[in-house]
């Protein structure tokens, strides 16, 4: 289904979704995120990235399993707290969050389905915007086989025809909010269509970051595993995680249990985010690390993007979205990293 939708009209859709939770970017605090739209405004699609990409949704940073309680010389009782949240409308999703979501869905819907996962993902809506000019200076989605136009994870593609957007629904439940609102969209003519075509093509061309022969990366890095550059290259690591954290792919995660009540026994067991450039995230219980150093941990991080789920997957992890590369402390840039050891490797 493709539509054409003034922006005029945009709010006046937004208005008509109001069973949804509509979550649009918002800056604030110096920064862009996603919030729930109050009421009567209007979202604003001028942004260039959220700093959190729109992972959350679907994979939160703190989610409970399950709560228990035990009277002493029972059993435990456990309740379940599968979620069954309502609908949510994300608004203004780039290409590269959305490639993040088949990523994400061959992890926690693979052989094992995760069906906290699932209950989110299939509860959320994506409104994509596709990318007019790169929205950062370390944007490098082509080089990881994306688009500035990519409709991949999205429900509905959106791209930005100066007084107009041209609508794409791309599944069932995007078709059923554009038909919900069905009036305030037009069909597209000739003009439309060769605007849309000349709109892609051109955001095609501005300059991003670049990338080796991606064929070859895997093969590269697996050539250096042993090398010293990555202890150089991580020289600045303060550990941080900020890089992983802000991924749209990173989903690492630690569970443990949390004791509430004491006579009888309660908590609740919590899944949250952990990542790989924490110290203790490979720590035995023996106290042996096998990545005791950030050089080891840096590796991990850029061997699980390029080589060990291009392995497992056949495709790489990085959707070239360039955020752990803008929001790290000490300036630690993916692309240079890759470029250099795979470089190295020639």
């Amino acid at each position: 289904m493709e539509k054409i939708l003034h922006k005029k009209n945009l709010g006046e859709w937004v208005a008509q979704l109001g069973a949804y939770d509509v979550q649009t970017p918002v800056f604030g605090d110096d920064a862009w995120s996603y919030q729930a739209l109050g009421d009567g405004q209007t979202p604003r699609l001028d942004h260039p990235n959220t700093v959190e990409p729109p992972k959350g949704f679907h994979f939160p940073q703190r989610e409970v399993f399950y709560t228990y309680r035990q009277v002493s010389g029972e059993a435990p009782v456990l309740d379940s707290t599968v979620p069954d949240p309502a609908t949510t409308v994300v608004f203004g999703v780039r290409p590269c969050d959305g490639r993040g979501v088949p990523c994400n869905d061959r992890v926690f819907s693979g052989e094992m389905e995760d069906p906290y996962y699932r209950a989110r993902r299939s509860g959320t809506i994506l409104i994509g915007l596709a990318c007019n000019k790169p929205p950062s200076a370390n944007c490098f989605c082509l080089a990881v086989g994306g688009s500035p136009h990519s409709d991949d994870g999205l429900d509905i593609l959106m791209t930005d025809l100066e007084n107009r957007y041209a609508v794409k629904a791309l599944t069932d439940q995007g078709a059923a909010l554009v038909t919900l609102a069905e009036p305030l969209f037009g069909e597209p003519g000739d003009r439309d269509r060769k605007d849309l075509e000349e709109t892609h093509a051109l955001s095609r061309q501005h300059p991003q970051r670049t990338l080796p022969d991606m064929e070859a990366v895997p093969g590269r890095l697996e050539a250096e595993f042993d090398s010293p550059l990555w202890s150089e290259m991580a020289r600045a690591c303060i550990g941080c995680g900020i890089c992983t954290f802000l991924c749209p792919t990173c989903h690492c995660f630690d569970i443990t249990d949390e004791v509430t009540g004491s006579t009888p026994l309660e908590g609740r067991r919590v899944r949250t985010w952990d990542t790989c450039q924490f110290p203790d995230f490979t720590m035995h219980s023996s106290g042996h690390n096998p990545r005791p150093d950030c050089g080891s941990r840096l590796r991990q991080r850029v061997c699980h993007k390029f080589l060990y789920f291009f392995e497992n997957h056949g495709t790489h992890q990085c959707v070239g979205c360039g955020r752990c590369i803008t929001e790290c402390p000490v300036g630690i840039d993916i692309v240079a990293i890759v470029n250099r050891v795979a470089g190295h490797a020639k």
